[in-house]
């Protein structure tokens, strides 16, 4: 139950990411549905390679269904009409939520799977940002998380709290839905003041 809600929730959020980014970079139709598409549910398909699964997106409707909806209702309410969007705080509120809903599921996953703390680091890293990456590879840009400060860090940080959540016997409704808004308030702080990670070029 709670992977299901963790996963919907980043599918919703993720979508409206995708499209947001496809229609940045004056994508047509085709290409605004496989940003959305890539985006909200490519992560998710390579953690469940990973593990050894069929993806969870490719066996059932649903997630497609929830991509295609939201792609409709954003075209139908002329959200493609707007500029700027990808740095107002609804964006990235919206972003923020679809990489922490994503990093607990691939969390959650990876203790089903019996893995250790690395590999559920892993996996909650890769289900979070790994559709975002082969997106962004498809429009040949640098990945946003090798470049966006503290992006790549919230994932790493949420995975290890699950993993401590459920080292504790703590892992639950409440607990989780307690890391999805720390999550969301320690992202939303990074993107106003702007936090960033050390390079070698400053």
């Amino acid at each position: 139950m709670l992977f299901e809600i963790a996963e919907i929730i980043g599918i919703i959020s993720f979508s409206l990411s995708g499209f947001y980014i496809a229609v940045r970079n004056k994508l047509d139709i085709l290409g605004i549905f496989i940003s959305a598409f890539l985006t909200a549910l490519g992560g998710g398909i390579i953690r469940d390679t990973i593990v050894g699964i069929d993806p969870i997106s490719l066996t059932t409707t649903t997630p497609m269904l929830i991509v295609l909806a939201m792609i409709v209702l954003l075209i139908l309410v002329k959200f493609h009409k707007k500029q700027d969007y990808d740095r107002k705080p609804l964006f990235v509120f919206i972003d923020s939520i679809g990489l922490v809903s994503f990093s607990i599921s691939g969390a959650l996953i990876a203790i089903d799977h019996n893995f250790s703390l690395s590999g559920i680091i892993i996996l909650a890293f890769v289900t979070a940002l790994g559709g975002g990456i082969c997106r962004d590879i498809l429009l040949n840009v640098v990945p946003y998380v090798l470049k966006g400060g503290f992006y790549g860090i919230i994932s790493i940080f949420i995975g290890f709290a699950v993993y401590i959540l459920h080292t504790i016997n703590f892992l639950g409704f409440i607990s989780l839905s307690l890391l999805l808004v720390a999550g969301i308030i320690i992202r939303l702080i990074a993107f106003k003041y702007s936090w960033k990670l050390p390079n070698l070029y400053s």
